[in-house]
């Protein structure tokens, strides 16, 4: 078929709204109309197999119950390690092993990640695949901002990174690409097309999704790709009126429709509601689209019966074994964005202050949502300290200073491009981490609890690259004797990792993978914390939120019997005040009452 006639559709979204489900639901939808659909994933905690109840791999494969619908999937993770392979093999017998590991995990991290998806989905794009037969294209993840910037400057494409390995970009040497910079420049211009190109921006009916919803239109729309809609998925409506719950629960997502953010009143917008059955399958993704097999289903899968409550201990549980043995410490949350980070690392910075130890609770959280949550309580511990660590002001000094190192010398296109390298997401990650230095040397004399923490790639760079560490434990005679951030991060009396996840599989999936980094980085989680569990809560009689409650029932066994060592849970709060609803009298902590041995 002709090009001018394919179309691109990209769905992208925070983990956990259901941007897989709702691609997959289209090309679906579009391979019942007739279209030749080709699905492709760049997401590394894909679940297409899952979804489309097919085999699906790194080979474009037909989807088995339905013709026209083919799917691949691009594993981030082998794109990025074929690409340092492609990078490092000419330098082999040429440069030693040390220097060649230093270029590796120079190369390792989000933006290599990124650049190397980018680089195999490209060829989908600019037709350097067999994509002839295809009439749509639907790809679930969107390239990033930073990936589409950097492959437009000219800089970019020179021979500086060849030429100066002391300030060497995240695109590594332009020769590891597979495709060269015209066809970027042809797919980069295809992308900004609106005739042929639609971006579907996913999100739930919660402040954060809709904030994140948010700031995702205007940067694609400065990246000139224009062509948006906006699908907000999981829309709960009660079923039962008695369910004072189920009432809650839909008002606060009323309220959040309401007062949806300015720019994304101006997107075509759809509603899909919350099911009560796990959307997999061909039969199932039908059902999003069509009211009739919703209803289907609905009535098949709706639960009647009581539910089993989890018996998981609270975060107050947490907060007392945090403590019970020492008196100082770092408290790390960890985890995706939206899945209550700064919920957990406010309680648990109050309920440590009101034992009466000294707290410091901060935050790199650009938006500085810790102070809402705080703001909530009225009165506060006099143990208890709050500060903020700013990541655009840590990260301006952190740029300033390796511009003035490493841009001596250079010409005007070489400090650009590294200037567009500073601007990477593994920049500010090792900024605020020398922020978080001061901090963590502060748990030695006191509770230090931390919101938002950096990833398990920041840690192995600043380990293994000539860092901190390194320099300090080679240079200096006395080594033996030290002890650095990184260090203190691996001791395990001093530092308490807690994952924070969402009873749901791609949170969880998420949380799994950076467990999986951190561990890398030789650094074992404490625990995990389960936030907004329907499971925890006894009396619910909406038959929907039945059903949500025993679908949580799997997830939480496989993160206590896969993943964690100490699991904890915050229950599900239909409230617009989670901190002081959390602590309130009412409540009284309800999680407090189960015990678990």
């Amino acid at each position: 078929m002709k090009e001018s006639l394919r179309t691109y559709l990209f769905f992208t979204g925070k983990g956990g709204v259901g941007k897989t489900s709702l691609a997959c639901a289209t090309a679906v939808q579009m391979a019942d109309a007739g279209k030749v659909v080709l699905l492709v994933s760049t997401d590394p905690a894909s679940n297409l197999k899952d979804v489309l109840e097919s085999t699906v791999d790194e080979k474009v494969k037909p989807i088995k119950g339905i013709n026209n619908l083919f799917a691949i999937n691009i594993d981030p993770e082998n794109a990025a390690e074929e690409y340092r392979n492609r990078v490092t093999q000419p330098l082999e017998g040429i440069a030693s092993k040390e220097e060649i590991k230093k270029i590796r995990e120079d190369l390792s991290g989000a933006c290599t990640t990124e650049i190397a998806s980018f680089d195999e989905f490209s060829r989908f794009v600019s037709s350097e695949t067999d994509v002839e037969k295809y009439d749509t294209i639907i790809f679930d993840t969107a390239p990033t901002g930073h990936t589409l910037r950097l492959l437009e400057l000219p800089a970019a494409w020179s021979g500086f990174t060849e030429e100066n390995p002391d300030g060497a970009s995240c695109l590594g040497p332009t020769s590891a690409l597979k495709s060269g910079k015209e066809r970027y420049h042809r797919v980069v211009a295809r992308l900004r097309d609106t005739s042929c190109t639609t971006c579907y921006i996913v999100a739930r009916a919660d402040k954060a999704s809709l904030k994140e919803a948010s700031r995702t239109s205007e940067e694609l729309k400065d990246l000139g790709m224009n062509n948006q809609r906006l699908y907000i998925n999981g829309v709960f409506e009660a079923i039962d009126p008695n369910d004072m719950l189920a009432q809650k629960i839909e008002n606060l997502a009323n309220e959040q429709l309401s007062a949806i953010p300015p720019n994304l009143k101006q997107l075509d917008t759809r509603q899909f509601p919350m099911l009560p059955y796990n959307v997999l399958g061909i039969e199932k993704l039908r059902s999003l689209f069509n009211l009739e097999f919703q209803k289907k289903f609905t009535q098949k899968t709706i639960i009647k019966r009581e539910n089993t409550q989890q018996l998981l201990a609270g975060i107050d549980q947490l907060a007392e074994d945090l403590c019970s043995e020492q008196q100082h410490g770092l408290i790390m949350t960890m985890g995706k964005g939206g899945v209550g980070k700064t919920l957990a690392a406010s309680a648990i910075a109050v309920l440590l202050a009101k034992k009466g130890f000294e707290v410091l609770l901060t935050t790199t959280d650009p938006a500085a949502h810790i102070h809402d949550f705080i703001n909530q309580l009225g009165e506060l511990p006099a143990t208890l300290t709050i500060e903020r660590i700013d990541p655009k002001i840590e990260t301006a000094r952190y740029t300033e200073k390796i511009l003035e190192q490493r841009g001596k010398g250079m010409d005007d296109a070489g400090k650009k491009l590294m200037l567009e390298d500073l601007k990477s997401p593994c920049t500010e990650e090792v900024a605020v981490f020398h922020a978080f230095s001061k901090a963590i040397n502060m748990a030695k004399r006191k509770f230090v609890v931390i919101d938002t923490a950096p990833t398990g790639h920041t840690l192995l760079l600043l380990d293994a690259t000539g860092s901190y560490h390194h320099d300090i434990m080679r240079n200096n005679a006395n080594a033996d004797r030290l002890r650095t951030p990184y260090m203190a991060l691996q001791d395990p009396e001093l530092s308490k990792i807690i994952l924070v996840s969402l009873p749901e599989t791609t949170p969880m999936r998420e949380a799994a993978s950076l467990q999986e980094d951190l561990t890398r980085a030789g650094i074992k989680p404490y625990a995990w914390l389960i936030n907004q569990s329907l499971s925890m809560l006894s009396g619910i009689s909406d038959p929907l939120l039945k059903s949500r409650a025993n679908a949580e029932t799997e997830i939480i066994q496989t993160i206590k019997t896969e993943y964690a060592e100490r699991t904890f849970g915050i229950p599900f709060i239909a409230e617009q005040q989670l901190l002081s609803s959390l602590f309130s009298a009412h409540l009284k902590m309800p999680y407090s009452s189960i015990k678990v041995n």
